[in-house]
């Protein structure tokens, strides 16, 4: 069945695509906007994005949002790998450990964020930087591990038994062999799960402290006030780097050896 085939398939795929983009592309022109006020149209100007790098608020949230980012992807990644190696042998209640370590991404984000904000309490954890790095490692680790296991599973076996042959064991073998061959897998999960947790917001709204406001936070925080042109900006730079850096994942993700 060619879905292509039926009626109106083709308009209704081009609204759904505008709805989807046009809101995207009109913040990203006004984010040129000379006027204060960010819906109406002066002139062209690149004034606000010299004032957000000046801005020592969005410098300081910029900082955290990268700690928390740079922490939580090599976190994500390392569990990530583990998981993948682990289960790309054959046991008991292998789909059941791989449901769990994909529950993430089906769980709604705002459930699990209260969850953990209720669990960090309870155990007497201490809201801030440290608290938002370890529930951004525990939600970005299927974003790391679904690369690495497809990579693992395009690999060969054959490598290993002819480094096994060769009198190489497990650990040469892994690093010699089966670690240069998951290196654009392992590069696209730490990027996929770096991009995630630098656009979080509901779990670093939740956690953090005084001191460690993110990007995203500090956006939410701003547009109480009303949107202006300066928001625009920091949203246009945030997505200016999301697309780069999951574009990025997707291109190491295909990277044949």
């Amino acid at each position: 069945m060619n879905i292509r085939r039926f009626p109106m398939t083709r308009e209704v795929s081009l609204l759904v695509l505008a709805y989807l983009y046009v809101p995207v592309l009109v913040l990203v022109v006004y984010s040129f906007n000379a006027n204060r006020t960010a819906t109406i149209w002066s002139h062209a100007s690149l004034d606000w994005y010299g004032r957000i790098l000046t801005n020592p608020s969005i410098q300081a949230a910029t900082v955290n949002s990268l700690i928390l980012a740079f922490a939580a992807a090599i976190g994500a990644t390392t569990f990530a790998l583990l998981a993948a190696l682990a289960t790309s042998r054959a046991f008991p209640r292998r789909g059941a450990v791989e449901a769990v370590l994909n529950m993430p991404l089906i769980l709604p984000e705002i459930v699990v964020a209260v969850a953990t904000l209720m669990l960090f309490v309870a155990l007497g954890v201490q809201l801030g930087l440290g608290a938002m790095i370890l529930a951004h490692t525990a939600f970005c680790i299927p974003f790391a591990y679904l690369p690495i296991r497809a990579r693992l599973e395009g690999m060969s076996r054959s490598y290993e038994e002819a480094a096994q042959d060769l009198y190489a064991n497990r650990f040469r073998t892994f690093r010699r062999v089966t670690l240069p061959l998951l290196w654009p897998g392992i590069l696209a999960g730490f990027t996929l799960a770096f991009v995630t947790s630098l656009d979080d917001f509901l779990t670093s709204f939740f956690l953090s402290g005084p001191g460690t406001t993110t990007l995203p936070v500090y956006i939410f925080s701003a547009i109480r006030a009303g949107i202006t042109p300066e928001i625009n900006a920091i949203s246009t730079v945030m997505l200016v780097i999301s697309v780069l850096l999951v574009s990025l994942s997707f291109f190491l993700s295909r990277l044949r050896r």
